[in-house]
């Protein structure tokens, strides 16, 4: 089975890729992690980071480049990531999404901060994002119609959104 979590930063993409990997015995390829990991092997926060991403288009490139290489060549996978969806193309494809709002409260949760430092970061991030994907793959992430399953959580916790997803890979006829 291959399966892609995709969504913004702290929409749950993270926490439910753990729970439905851990369900499944899929190993979980995180992008967020490796991109989280070169911005400390850079010394450099994600907005930093973000930034020289922008200016190097070998960053995104690698982190992707290594997603497709595992969705051609192996089994049993759960990609974890904002592109994961458009990297493997024959995979149950899931989008995470919830107000920015929700998104930066978590956030907070998880790294600490202001709301309004963490807000601006996390729009700012977004935005060099968006250029990136738009620049480098042509890519809108606002267009969610690949998905096979869009989710929002803010509505639901972690555990009811695995279970969501559940029903829909335990009913789904192209695995």
């Amino acid at each position: 089975m291959l399966l892609t979590i995709s969504g913004l930063p702290g929409s749950g993409t993270t926490t439910v890729s753990r729970l439905l990997s851990e369900k499944y015995g899929l190993e979980m390829v995180s992008a967020g992690e490796v991109f989280r990991s070169l911005a400390k092997e850079y010394g450099m926060n994600l907005a930093e980071f973000g930034a020289l991403a922008e200016s190097d288009e070998s960053i995104d490139l690698k982190i992707d480049e290594r997603q497709k290489e595992i969705a051609r060549t192996r089994d049993d996978i759960l990609l974890e990531g904002r592109l994961a969806g458009h990297m493997a193309k024959k995979a149950m494809k899931v989008w995470i999404k919830a107000s920015v709002d929700v998104r930066v409260g978590r956030i907070i949760t998880r790294e600490g901060g202001s709301f309004e430092a963490k807000l601006s970061e996390t729009i700012g991030r977004e935005a060099s994002e968006s250029i990136r994907y738009r620049t480098i793959y042509g890519i809108d992430i606002n267009d969610l119609s690949g998905y096979d399953l869009v989710i929002d959580s803010g509505k639901w916790n972690q555990f009811q959104i695995t279970n969501i997803i559940s029903s829909a890979i335990d009913n789904i006829s192209y695995f």
